[in-house]
Formats: C-alpha cells, sequence, structure tokens
C-alpha cells in the first residue's frame, strides 16, 4: 500500500510513522527489530530505512603512500526494508539518494525494490561527503533530488534507460521527498527552495517529510508558504527530540536549524544527562502534540535507534 493511500485515508487521525538507521557493518537485523518491537504497538503504517553513502579516508602509509579506508558504511537498506515488510507485516520506504549511484545503478535499484513488492521511496539527493565542500554527484548519475524524482517518474511510465527497451514493465512507486521548514541550507531562501519543491511535486513526488525542528510555527509557515506556491500534497512534521547537551551545538551545525531560545536555557539548566533528556522529551511531547491538534496527517519520528524514548513521547501524545 503506498504511503499516500495511508495518508488520504487518515478520516481526520493523525499517524504514526518512524524511521531507523540501518546497522553499521558488522551489525545484525535484531537491533533493528529491538528498536522497532517496542514501537510496533502504535501501528505505524510505514516505517522508512535510510541510507548512507560510503565514504573514504586516505591514511598515510609509512611507505609514504596512502591507503584508501572506507568509512561510516551502513549497508543493508534493501535488506531491511524486506525484512519489515516480512517480519511486521508493514510497508517499508527505503531512501535513495544521489550520491554514489549512477543512473544505471539508481535503475537497478528501483528494479530490485519493484521484484520485492515495495512501493513506495523517499527520494533524496544526500549529503556531501565528509571531506567535500560540496555534494559532488557520481559520474553519470543524479545531481539533485530533482533528477532522481524524474527517474523514478520515467520508470513509472515504463521508460528505462536503455532506449532500445520498448513497453518495458511500469514501476508504481510511490515518491516522497523532503522539506524544509528553515529552507534547505543551500537554497538562497524559501521562495527558491519552494520553487525546486513545486517542481519536484510536478515531476511526480506524491508527499513531504520534513526536516526535524523544534519550533511549529516553522512548520506552520511553511505549510501554508506551500500551499501559496501551489503544493497541495501532505506535508508530514518530522520530529527529533534533544536528548544530549551537546546537541545545542551539534544540530545547528549539521542541519542549520535554530533552536528556540526557552528550551536552550531548559536544557542548560539540566544538571545530568537524565534531566537533558527529559527537558527533551517534554518539549518534543508539547510540540506533537499541538501539531496533532491542527490536524497533521501523521508524526514522523526520526528514532535514531532510541526506541525507549520514542515510546515515551508516543505514548504521551496518543
Amino acid at each position: 500500500m503506498k504511503v499516500t493511500d495511508h495518508l488520504e485515508q487518515t478520516k481526520g487521525k493523525t499517524l504514526i510513522s518512524f524511521e531507523v538507521l540501518p546497522p553499521l557493518k558488522g551489525g545484525g537485523i535484531n537491533s533493528i527489530f529491538q528498536g522497532l518491537d517496542p514501537l510496533m504497538e502504535f501501528k505505524p503504517p510505514f516505517i522508512d530505512v535510510t541510507y548512507h553513502r560510503e565514504e573514504f579516508l586516505y591514511n598515510i602509509q609509512p611507505s609514504g603512500y596512502y591507503q584508501k579506508m572506507a568509512i561510516r558504511k551502513r549497508p543493508g537498506t534493501v535488506g531491511i526494508c524486506s525484512a519489515i515488510m516480512h517480519h511486521y507485516g508493514v510497508e517499508a520506504v527505503p531512501h535513495l539518494i544521489c550520491g554514489g549511484f549512477t543512473k544505471e545503478d539508481t535503475e537497478n535499484a528501483l528494479i530490485e525494490l519493484h521484484f520485492l513488492n515495495i512501493h513506495n521511496v523517499l527520494a533524496l539527493r544526500g549529503d556531501a561527503r565528509k571531506f567535500d565542500e560540496k555534494f559532488i554527484p557520481e559520474p553519470g548519475g543524479n545531481e539533485y533530488a530533482l533528477d532522481l524524482v524524474q527517474q523514478i517518474e520515467r520508470m513509472n511510465q515504463g521508460i528505462y534507460m536503455d532506449p532500445s527497451i520498448e513497453n518495458g514493465a511500469k514501476t508504481d512507486f510511490c515518491i516522497g521527498i523532503a522539506g524544509y521548514p528553515e529552507k534547505h541550507f543551500e537554497s538562497p531562501n524559501m521562495k527558491s527552495d519552494l520553487k525546486y519543491t513545486r517542481k519536484k511535486i510536478e515531476s511526480g513526488a506524491g508527499y513531504i517529510v520534513t526536516q526535524m525542528f523544534f519550533d511549529n510555527q516553522k512548520f506552520f509557515d511553511y505549510v501554508s508558504e506551500c500551499r501559496k506556491e501551489g503544493i497541495q500534497v501532505p506535508i508530514i512534521p518530522g520530529i527529533k527530540p534533544l536528548t544530549r547537551k551537546y546537541q545545542l551545538a551539534s544540530i545547528p551545525r549539521h542541519f542549520y536549524i535554530n533552536i528556540p531560545d526557552d528550551l536552550v536555557k531548559a536544557i542548560n539548566k539540566a544538571t545530568t544527562d537524565q534531566a537533558v533528556k527529559e527537558v527533551g522529551i517534554e518539549w518534543c511531547v508539547a510540540q506533537c502534540k499541538e501539531l496533532k491538534a491542527k490536524g497533521v496527517p501523521c508524526l514522523h519520528f526520526y528514532t535514531m535507534g532510541d526506541g525507549a524514548t520514542t515510546k515515551k513521547i508516543v505514548e504521551q501524545v496518543l
């Protein structure tokens, strides 16, 4: 079942969904199940599984030569999606990114997802590699999320890269995209950001999931601006609680978002790690209750492997 179908059938009810990270190389699927098991009582209609581009370091050796070493590898997105669907009977949404994929790689990945009866994808450009100043696409790959959306939609129409393929099998992917209530950090302004968001919708995307935010007014303003721009698809707020004091610096640095002063003050007053977590949970619960009262179609939680904290929040929201 498509994500958009679930959202259309809510009948005014706010759904709950989750996003999980594949384990680092060497980890097992049980870590995913252990994180999700406590959350399944909330009956999520779909679960997102992120994809992380492989990155490399070049370490100098005693010989003077450099050795290329892979880091941050989290393989298994497609396999985890299949396991989630089989284990829980819940739709899985793999993230598909531009970085590290040629267009042919992307086409092959989509074919495999289609064979596995996975018909939902979240199309993202992806981040720049750690040591690159800006995002660099794979040679022969998609440069922007818009390009990726267009490739997926062409396959939905049975159009493949090989022009000799006639009457190709049509895929049936429901395409989600990312939204940025405080704008994408590379966009000069929100109007420009929304222009490209609209193009992705016009190219076939069916819903938006936002980046995390801590000020609900940012989300409400974003939805309002989207509607003015003619973007009428469902917009799902992405939710994540602050749980560590160092996140006051790391989250703005990595995600280019603002943390409200009241939340900063409350976190700084907390004297223990547990107290910090409790402040973050309380703030997040208040956020979710207000969003739910405003009728958002779904609350999408970035669990980051911390199912216990997510469970505490959802229990107080439903």
